[in-house]
């Protein structure tokens, strides 16, 4: 790791001040600030190469990208004319975290009871989607979804909206007035489901259509196609999917795969033709770069290949895995198949829309499995890792010089337990681990978009 000479992760020589932000587009923030430079590997320490991580830092931010990074000692003394001081001192600077598979309309059914995946459909979830019919019942969800989002420090996610429209409609600007880099899209789902919340292949084309040309790459948001999962789209819906994609290669494909086993058997059931539930997804033309395969617990070894000879990315999404009862994800029969890999939350099926606590169940998960998940590789994961596998990473995903600054402060006293096992540790990578292990939205000190504080 490159380690940039300076002071501790807890300086004592410089004391923590508010700044009254001015119309100024340029910031300096001083902190300790730690991101990565490429994938870390799977040892505890990562190569100096892969990470660096400055003491005491200067992140230098105007017109809402980073223009510097360094020392503080170097920096202070290039700070363009005009620049505002913010000083940190005591917080840790990490890039904002991506959630890689998420849904806003379940926000109110997180912690339903009792069920796994396909009776949980037809009890929780298919009447909670019902009421997204509704723009203003929409909007006022889609607000406080990002809101929760910014509070835990995620700065961009791929979401799944409803069936309906305006879901999608609701959500997107929500996320255009908070100037978000966010992916969604509109549900595709013609069979297998409540007739209320039943499209067909044409009219999902048209409303898909419509929203794709109103919204990708409108400000820092993106489309999805987004059929549900194979079982509630008909080979004619998923036909028309392949048809929006090839006439907008440039957005995303977005839905679930082998998340449970049941659900596994029932694909073999609708698809008999096919070798595999992933199978079905290749066959209709789906699995390509910016496609996000959501759980993809139970493949097999040919099925992981496809994954990544197509560019496909899969979403880790553990605390979904575990509440639901579906399964365990195996982290290193992804990475050794070098298949792109991001964490998600998937609210509502997952509890949690801290993405420090998804990486602790992730740890888990994969020590479950006889391996371990180290700090360094759960932070990417968190952010260069889930860039690269929205093929986001020149835009986000670290401090790059040019690239979008959305970040996060950490703080190192969220809780009394944190705060007094963080002064136990030896370095920053056990320090780090700790923060994970035991952090949550009180670990947030700040969520910065485009260089401005929005949140905390």
């Amino acid at each position: 790791m490159k380690q940039v000479p300076g002071t501790d992760l807890y300086p004592n020589n410089h004391t923590t001040r508010t700044v009254v932000m001015t119309e100024t587009n340029c910031f300096a923030y001083r902190a300790s600030i730690l991101h990565l430079l490429d994938d870390p590997g799977i040892g505890f320490v990562p190569e100096p190469e892969h990470a660096e991580f400055i003491p005491d830092g200067l992140l230098v931010v105007q017109d809402g990208k980073v223009l510097r990074l360094g020392k503080t000692v170097d920096e202070l003394a290039h700070l363009p004319t005009g620049c505002e001081l913010v000083d940190l001192s005591g917080q840790l600077l990490i890039p904002g975290l991506i959630d890689t598979h998420i849904h806003y309309p379940q926000t109110d059914m997180i912690a339903a009871y009792g069920e796994q995946l396909l009776s949980w459909l037809e009890t929780y979830t298919f009447p909670t989607e019902r009421c997204f019919a509704d723009p203003v019942h929409a909007r006022e969800v889609a607000d406080f979804f990002l809101e929760q989002l910014l509070r835990n420090g995620t700065t961009t996610a791929l979401v799944f909206g409803t069936v309906h429209k305006a879901s999608v409609e609701a959500f997107f600007e929500a996320a255009e007035a908070r100037q978000l880099r966010m992916i969604a899209g509109k549900v595709l789902m013609d069979r297998n489901c409540p007739d209320y919340l039943r499209d067909t292949p044409e009219s999902g084309y048209v409303e898909s259509r419509e929203l794709i040309e109103k919204w990708q790459g409108r400000g820092r948001l993106s489309y999805a196609v987004t059929p549900r999962f194979a079982p509630t789209s008909s080979p004619e819906q998923l036909e028309k999917a392949r048809e929006l994609l090839n006439a907008f290669p440039e957005v995303y494909l977005h839905t679930h795969v082998a998340e449970n086993l049941r659900e596994v058997e029932w694909v073999r059931e609708l698809f008999p033709d096919r070798r595999s539930y992933l199978d079905v997804y290749y066959h209709h033309g789906l699995l390509r770069p910016r496609s996000v395969l959501a759980h993809c617990i139970h493949l097999d070894h040919q099925d992981r290949t496809c994954i990544a000879e197509t560019g496909t990315a899969t979403a880790f999404c553990p605390t979904s895995n575990l509440f639901i009862g579906s399964g365990l994800f195996d982290f290193y029969a992804n990475r050794d198949h070098g298949i792109r890999t991001g964490l998600g939350t998937d609210v509502g099926g997952g509890t949690s829309f801290s993405l420090l606590q998804t990486a602790s169940e992730a740890y888990k998960v994969t020590q479950m499995l006889g391996n371990k998940l180290p700090p360094a590789q759960a932070l990417y994961l968190l952010t260069l890792g889930g860039a690269r596998a929205l093929y986001l990473d020149r835009q986000i995903g670290n401090f790059a010089v040019g690239k979008e600054a959305d970040f996060i402060a950490l703080r190192l006293d969220g809780t009394p337990l944190l705060a007094r096992r963080l002064q136990l540790c030896a370095s920053i990578w056990e320090k780090l681990f700790v923060l994970m292990m035991l952090g949550d939205e009180r670990s947030i000190a700040g969520t910065y978009i485009l260089g401005r504080k929005v949140a905390v």
